[in-house]
Order: structure tokens, then sequence, then C-alpha cells
């Protein structure tokens, strides 16, 4: 199997532009008791989760970091509400993307290295297609024109690896409290095989979540029926 990076196409013609965040989060951490390092990541978003029926719904409203103890107070409340195969971190968003949006827009949208969103026509025409876990979520966001796209954000799970060979050696194991691994995205990526899904087509790295991956499959599906709007980077597996 092959597979590419699938990133911002920089040589586009499209001018569209979006100003979003989603509409929950939790909060980063101030200090993690186990390795004393406070961060927050950010890059792992479930659009498709609803916090509404937790009672303290304002606790997940505004972006801030918070003492270890209460970063697991929230993380207990919110999941029960994630779907199968989610990972939560400090600073991960719920909820439908909210802000503004002006411009033309593609068939597929890269907003940033780590959200994607399609067209609805888009979305439906692959998954004619039979392409694996392409879930689209419903956005919140207000176009400053006429005749504006439908745009959904594709909810993308964290699973696959980067291989060791690729990372620095003598580095730490993740952190046992926070889950905190406290590595560069290096330049040069070589993907695990051995961490890597069967039965997705598209995903996104659970020690790096801000790289997209798809598969070969997905790729030539887009190119023949002319998606455009991003780019794709060969990725090598070993």
């Amino acid at each position: 199997m092959e597979y590419f990076t699938l990133e911002e196409d920089r040589s586009s013609v499209y001018t569209g532009h979006i100003e979003g965040t989603h509409k929950w989060g939790l909060p980063g951490i101030l200090r993690c008791p186990g390795c004393q390092v406070g961060w927050s990541g950010g890059a792992k978003s479930y659009p498709s989760v609803d916090l509404t029926p937790v009672a303290a719904l304002a606790d997940f409203e505004e972006p801030r970091a918070e003492p270890f103890e209460e970063y697991e107070r929230l993380c207990a409340l919110v999941r029960p509400l994630l779907p199968p195969g989610a990972l939560v971190e400090p600073g991960a968003e719920f909820g439908p993307l909210v802000g503004k949006a002006q411009g033309r827009f593609g068939p597929l949208v890269a907003l940033n290295p780590w959200v994607l969103l399609m067209q609805r026509e888009t979305l439906e025409k692959l998954q004619a297609e039979g392409l694996r876990g392409l879930k689209g979520c419903r956005t919140e966001l207000r176009f400053r024109q006429r005749n504006s796209p439908e745009l959904l954000e594709l909810e993308i799970l964290p699973v696959g690896r980067l291989h060791p060979d690729c990372l620095p050696t003598g580095r730490r194991p993740p952190c046992p409290r926070c889950g905190r691994e406290g590595l560069t995205l290096p330049d040069d990526r070589l993907l695990d095989a051995a961490t890597l899904p069967a039965h997705l087509d598209l995903f996104r790295l659970e020690d790096f979540s801000t790289v997209i991956v798809c598969t070969r499959r997905f790729v030539d599906t887009c190119r023949r029926l002319g998606l455009d709007g991003v780019a794709f980077q060969p990725l090598p597996v070993k």
C-alpha cells in the first residue's frame, strides 16, 4: 500500500479563506505531575462530538490552561461522548467549526495542516467510490457572499505512527500521566507499516496529529474525478 500526506495546495487558484475555531475544547495543562511540563496540542479534533449534554458546558468554551487535576476531571466528562477510536490530549477540540468564510473554495479545502473540509458534493462522490473512513460533519461558517458552498469538516481519527528510524535516538518514552512525547516532527518522515490501519483511506497520525495521511486509492480517486484544492506528497513506509 502506498501512502501520501494531504496538505494545502499553495499553487491553487482558489481564493477561499476561513477564520474559525471549534465550538468547544479541553484546556491545556499548566504542569503535568509526571513530566513537569505544561502544554496543549489542539490538533486532535472531533467535530461530531456534541458537548451540550455536559452540565458544566462553560468549562469547555474558553481556551486556557488548568492544573492537571482539573484537566483530568474535564476529560472524564468528555470521554463517554467520543467516537470509537478517538484519543484526547490537552487542547483537543470538539463540535462544529464556527467562524467566517469568504471567497471561492475548491472541492477539498485544507484549513491548516490538520483540518480538512470538503464540499458536500465532493464527499458524496468519494463515498460513492467506496473510500473508507470518510465522515463529514456540519460546520457553522457564515459566508459573506451569495451562492455559498456547503462545507463539511472531515472527522479524521488518529491511527498509525512514524517509524522509529526517522525519530531521534535516545528519546524518552511518553509521559505515563499526560501522554506527552515531546518530539519535533521530522523533515524526512517514514511511516511505521505495523501501525497503519487496513480499514481507512484517510487518517491522521497518532503521534503527530498535524499530519493527515491518505492512501493511493484516495489520491487516484480524487485525480480521476478532478477533485482538487489540496496537494499530495508521497510518504515512504517501512
